[in-house]
């Protein structure tokens, strides 16, 4: 209804839907704490009666998003296909590579604290992709870290474009400062975008006592 008719107040709602004020507040009440509605002074034109104008209420946009009231998928999936008709793969590399740059800044300055380790800077960025809306978490495994995404934002533009997947596997990389392999993706189908993130192999320990200090290698090359 309220996406129907726009701002609306709890009064016309109630008559609309045959509901009751009870009942129509109990609805609005959770529909505002799970942030899918704001509440404003209804705007009235010209003189009006005495007392205090009454509320009126909105969808927010993640409501709206949710309402299939936006086609930005296509629209992005249709810029890329025009993007790769005009300048060809690298040009939708480019494009990708573009995209991410924000967010691996913002990742960055959020990993300041993280120290040199690998899955400690994992879990930071878990962190900090959460912040952004990844819903990401970091865990350590048997062969070293997994960094896991349960939301991807472009998942449907993605599964026509993996350089999009690519572009944030290099961040991820550069962000946790060691060669990652994604292993799953959400746009080919998976429940969970997850990035292996493999144990830095150490020196034997006879290498390391040369210098009385346990030496890591972090490789690059697999």
């Amino acid at each position: 209804m309220l996406l129907e008719r726009g701002a609306t107040t709890a009064a016309q709602l109630g008559s609309a839907l045959g509901l009751s004020p009870a009942a129509i507040r109990r609805h609005l009440d959770a529909m505002l704490a799970d942030g899918d509605v704001v509440a404003r002074e209804q705007v009235v034109r010209g003189s009006r009666g005495r007392g205090r104008p009454a509320k009126v209420f909105v969808l927010t946009e993640a409501a709206r998003v949710r309402c299939g009231t936006h086609h930005y998928d296509n629209i992005a999936t249709a810029a890329l296909r025009w993007i790769a008709s005009s300048g060809g793969a690298q040009a939708v590399e480019a494009f990708a590579a573009e995209q991410v740059t924000a967010l691996e800044e913002r990742c960055r300055a959020a990993m300041e604290d993280a120290g040199d380790d690998p899955l400690a800077r994992a879990e930071a960025l878990a962190g900090a992709l959460t912040a952004e809306g990844y819903a990401a978490n970091a865990s350590t495994i048997a062969s070293g870290g997994q960094l896991c995404q349960h939301h991807c934002p472009v998942a449907h533009v993605a599964a026509e474009f993996p350089q999009l997947c690519e572009a944030e596997t290099a961040v991820i990389s550069r962000l946790v400062g060691t060669h990652v392999q994604r292993l799953a993706t959400i746009a080919h189908g998976d429940g969970v975008c997850t990035t292996h993130i493999p144990t830095q192999p150490r020196q034997s320990p006879r290498a390391g006592a040369q210098s009385g200090n346990t030496v890591t290698t972090v490789r690059t090359d697999r």
